[in-house]
């Protein structure tokens, strides 16, 4: 799966569609086609002096054991997937932790201003609540369970800033950093196979931020009439080095096309194609060190195709006027990961907007 070629085709035949027809909305008008679905960041401009505020709930669902795109059970993965520790002091041969499920809420408040008609300035900061649960098999070779335990981390993670800079009426470049902000040196407590308690740093999945400076590039078209909206994005995360910890998180890439369909004027109806890959961690944290497949690097990232649905509302009368209601849930469509990893059963996001 290669998602900036099809993300490229995408954008192009979007392009020449652009030609063919106008776009709609007058200066003022509020049309629930205005914004794609909420799942979409930096699709649009604003005009010079204009502000928008916002706020999304974004939930993600994972779970079960994937190498590949082959299901596995966590006696498999207990079995016959090495350990990359063995050796040191407690390691066992192979997996003996295995995680079963996870969580992910992200909490994210954005603010936009337009500097000018053609360039708007956004920030982005969010808040991350994430659980995982684990099943412990007992030291050596059998599939003996010792149990379960769950592991929790919360805390502000990685802020984001950007500017969307326009080329046409219809397509624009999404200049964007994102900043250390996030902890990266979470810890919690998890029962090891010794049938012991002890306290680690959480590996890499239930960390709240890279710990590095990352470059995130994209270009972003969109356009409607009356009664259609359609658009692409391509965007990128690129690390800028390692963190202080020894390593950095795998580049992503992502390209998103949709269409939406407009039932009143208030309300539109959307669906989402998104591809994306992941990369490997780069580097090793050496204080995440663990028999559990989220502390070895090389089971990290991976690519996917996900097919979401929404719908976006849009007062356009009375004391709300001028807010908007986004929601968009997804499932993946396929899933080749650099497993085992739990893969994603479902993502849900639901935002309100403001604009003034």
């Amino acid at each position: 799966m290669k998602p900036f070629n099809v993300a490229g085709s995408l954008l192009a035949l979007t392009c020449v569609l652009s030609r063919a027809v106008p776009a709609a909305a007058d200066e003022g008008h509020i049309n629930a086609l205005d914004h794609a679905p909420i799942g979409v960041m930096g699709d649009h401009r604003h005009a010079k002096g204009e502000w928008m505020v916002s706020y999304r709930l974004m939930h993600m669902d994972m779970g079960g054991i994937q190498i590949g795109t082959d299901n596995v059970t966590p006696e498999t993965v207990a079995t016959t997937i090495p350990n990359r520790f063995a050796g040191a002091p407690g390691q066992p041969p192979t997996l003996r932790i295995v995680p079963t499920d996870m969580r992910m809420d992200m909490h994210m408040a954005g603010v936009m201003y337009g500097l000018s008609d053609q360039v708007t300035l956004m920030v982005m900061a969010n808040y991350w609540s994430k659980e995982m649960e684990h099943i412990t098999f007992q030291g050596g070779m059998a599939t003996n369970q010792l149990g379960t335990f769950r592991t929790s981390a919360a805390g502000f993670g990685d802020t984001k800033v950007a500017a969307l800079i326009g080329i046409t009426d219809n397509i624009h470049i999404n200049a964007g950093l994102s900043l250390p902000t996030g902890s990266n040196t979470q810890t919690d407590d998890i029962l090891t196979p010794m049938g012991t308690t002890a306290t680690v740093r959480l590996p890499y999945p239930m960390q709240l931020g890279s710990g590095t400076f990352d470059l995130e590039p994209g270009i972003t078209y969109r356009d409607q009439n009356d009664a259609f909206g359609w658009g692409a994005q391509i965007r990128g995360t690129v690390r800028l080095g390692e963190n202080d910890e020894g390593y950095s998180y795998g580049n992503r890439a992502s390209a998103t096309v949709w269409v939406a369909a407009s039932l009143v004027e208030g309300v539109a109806l959307s669906g989402r194609l998104q591809t994306e890959t992941i990369g490997r961690v780069d580097g090793i944290d050496p204080l995440i060190a663990g028999p559990v497949q989220t502390a070895n690097p090389d089971f990290q990232g991976g690519e996917s195709l996900t097919g979401l649905v929404g719908v976006n509302f849009a007062a356009t009368g009375g004391t709300l006027k001028g807010w908007r209601l986004g929601i968009e849930g997804g499932i993946p469509i396929v899933q080749d990961l650099n497993g085992p990893q739990m893969p994603t059963d479902y993502s849900l996001t639901v935002g309100v907007q403001k604009s003034f």
